[in-house]
């Protein structure tokens, strides 16, 4: 979802102060289990781990994974998992055991429930998979963070030897704990950088060449994967000297999703999305929520911050907004048509699409055929201009559809409010 139409939504609703559903932003996401794949894939040092489902398969993978103590954790997007409570009962999101019949017993406890959390709804998060780890002893904890930064231009590196802990009171109270240092996203971390962090974070010995190295790979991967900030806490020392990435946070940049495709596949939306939402981003289409009766269908998010502002200036609401954006065909607009229709708060639909890119005549045949498919039976107001739009309107005309055109922006918002 693009952070422009979601911010502009936003000041919008703001402003009107008007009665609007809370959605909540929503970034790629993924779960412990997934960005320790990420890490291990990259050759950074962490716990050796399996997934576990309910499935057949959950008996073989606990079989074949020996170690001495195991961490069980649920896989959910929401913190405070170990001092969580499951809908059915039973206590706590994290254990830690030595027995591997345990595991099992664990594991099916969990999966299946509703992890309820300080970081999740009322009704808690469906856990769908358990991540079964390798215990460590860890007998230093400390922080470190790449990420992108507006005031340096570019990538740094936030490190701290006080890990484990809230990185922003550790900023506040104590801040010579912080060591910042801007990196260059054309060339990998010098040496001697990346040992003058590891002796900050207070690695002695052979460790700190190890600290040196996870960092350097932690930063390949940083700008591999077009993430926008790599946060580990802890990056901690064991006891027998392993440098592990013990807990990471992975935010990837949205507008490098077309070369990022495996890593977006993983974001499966289950736990925070509107459903509308989900099957709008599959057609390339974006949608935003909000708690009016008119649906709006528009091409670029300024036309749709025009078009809500004059439904609301005529007495309306407006129930959302779908970007149908620049490159848009048939099939999309069907799909916006269906997903428009599908809140049952939609008592009208205005579509207001300039066009520009977009083909008018496209955007007509869609709507067309999306409505004889569908059986509109709420009314339909549309505006188009531009891109061949008289042939446009003639298909509109010749559909034998009660479609309503309008002249201007706000001769269709005028109309949309008076067929309600």
């Amino acid at each position: 979802m693009s952070l422009l139409i979601k911010a502009a939504t936003t000041t919008r609703q703001l402003i009107h102060k008007a009665p609007v559903l809370q959605q909540q932003l929503r970034y790629l996401n993924l779960l412990e289990f997934q960005s320790k794949d990420l890490l291990q894939k990259y050759g950074v040092a962490i716990q050796q781990f399996k997934v576990l489902d309910n499935s057949k398969d959950d008996t073989q993978a606990v079989q074949s994974f020996d170690c001495d103590e195991y961490v069980v954790k649920a896989q959910i997007l929401a913190g405070g998992r170990g001092k969580g409570i499951f809908d059915n009962g039973f206590k706590g999101g994290v254990h830690i055991t030595s027995n591997k019949s345990d595991v099992l017993s664990l594991s099916k406890q969990m999966i299946g429930n509703r992890l309820i959390t300080k970081q999740t709804p009322k009704s808690g998060i469906l856990v769908n998979k358990v991540m079964v780890a390798r215990s460590v002893n860890i007998t230093r904890e400390t922080y470190l963070c790449i990420l992108l930064d507006r005031e340096h231009n570019g990538p740094v590196l936030i490190a701290s030897p006080a890990g484990g802990m809230d990185i922003e009171a550790v900023a506040a109270e104590t801040p010579e704990k912080i060591k910042t240092v801007p990196l260059s996203i054309n060339k990998p971390i010098p040496e001697a950088v990346l040992l003058e962090v590891a002796k900050f974070l207070e690695f002695k010995g052979d460790t700190v060449q190890r600290c040196a190295d996870e960092i350097q790979k932690l930063y390949t991967l940083f700008k591999a994967v077009d993430a926008v900030q790599i946060e580990i806490n802890p990056l901690a020392e064991t006891d027998n000297g392993e440098v592990i990435s013990v807990d990471a946070k992975l935010n990837f940049d949205d507008n490098a999703e077309f070369r990022q495709k495996d890593i977006f596949a993983l974001d499966t939306h289950e736990e925070d999305a509107d459903p509308r939402e989900v099957e709008a981003s599959k057609y390339n289409l974006n949608y935003v929520a909000m708690d009016g009766n008119i649906g709006c269908l528009v091409n670029g998010a300024g036309l749709a911050m025009a078009t809500m502002d004059i439904i609301k200036l005529n007495g309306g609401e407006p129930a959302n907004f779908l970007d149908v954006g620049g490159g848009v065909q048939e099939d999309q607009v069907a799909k916006a048509f269906e997903i428009l229709t599908s809140d049952p708060k939609v008592k009208g639909i205005l579509v207001n699409v300039f066009g520009g890119i977009v083909n008018c005549a496209t955007i007509a045949n869609g709507i067309v055929a999306a409505s004889k498919k569908l059986k509109l039976n709420v009314p339909l107001v549309v505006r188009l201009e531009g891109t061949n739009v008289t042939k446009a309107r003639e298909i509109l005309k010749n559909s034998g559809l009660p479609i309503q055109t309008a002249s201007d922006l706000d001769d269709a918002a005028q109309k949309a409010v008076a067929a309600l």
